[in-house]
């Protein structure tokens, strides 16, 4: 594996279910441009809370416990 996953479990779903609500919002609200735009940042979410690896998080040095 080349990452360490650094997202817990309860938080890799909630990166996923809100992800994919804020993307499905808005490209509802907004079907132009910016409604895109916003969903690809969702994406993101989405995808980092799939793999349970946070680039952002291993920037600042978060990691898991042992146990989790």
């Amino acid at each position: 594996m080349l990452y360490m996953k650094n997202v817990p479990n309860w938080e890799r779903v909630l990166r996923v279910v809100v992800g994919v609500l804020v993307a499905v919002g808005a490209l509802i609200a907004w079907p132009d441009t910016i409604g895109w735009l916003v969903a690809a940042s969702a994406a993101g979410a989405v995808v980092s809370g799939l793999l349970g690896f946070c680039p952002a998080c291993a920037m600042v040095g978060r990691r898991l416990d042992k146990g989790h």
